[in-house]
């Protein structure tokens, strides 16, 4: 068995919400996932424009962060993820990609406490990892 991916940084950083590409939020393009689920954070059309004007994922990121939250973003965050992870790997390249990693396990590890999408120092949901990985079975069922 192939060993997990345990960061999404240098050869797989492809995998991370930061990786360049197109995705949509209410018919509006963000330049990649990260930009897109930070703007679904509110509702309101002004501050979505902002975050999706960042240019860098890491500063949507931040301005993220300060939104005003849509009072619905606990229920909706991880269907907000599915659908634009699921957006990210209908592309060609980065479908290939995702289908390339086999069974590994995927694993969002980092060093800055996030036990909700990722683990860090051992501990976390990786609900990112597992969305990836409900992704790629997609992907592969419909081949």
């Amino acid at each position: 068995m192939e060993p997990p991916i345990v960061r999404f940084k240098g050869e797989h950083r492809w995998l991370s919400n930061f990786a360049p590409v197109t995705v949509t939020l209410d018919g509006v393009r963000y330049p990649s996932v990260e930009h897109a689920y930070q703007a679904a954070k509110t509702l309101d059309p002004e501050e979505r424009a902002a975050v999706r004007a960042c240019e860098s994922p890491g500063r949507a990121k931040r301005m993220g962060k300060r939104v005003t939250m849509r009072d619905d973003w606990a229920e909706v965050r991880e269907a907000t993820m599915l659908a634009l992870t699921r957006q990210k790997y209908a592309q060609h390249e980065y479908r290939a990609r995702l289908l390339a990693t086999g069974q590994r396990e995927l694993v969002e590890g980092n060093t800055w406490g996030d036990t909700f999408w990722g683990v860090c120092e051992g501990v976390g949901d990786n609900r990112l990892g597992r969305i990836l990985t409900r992704v790629r079975a997609e992907l592969r069922e419909a081949e």
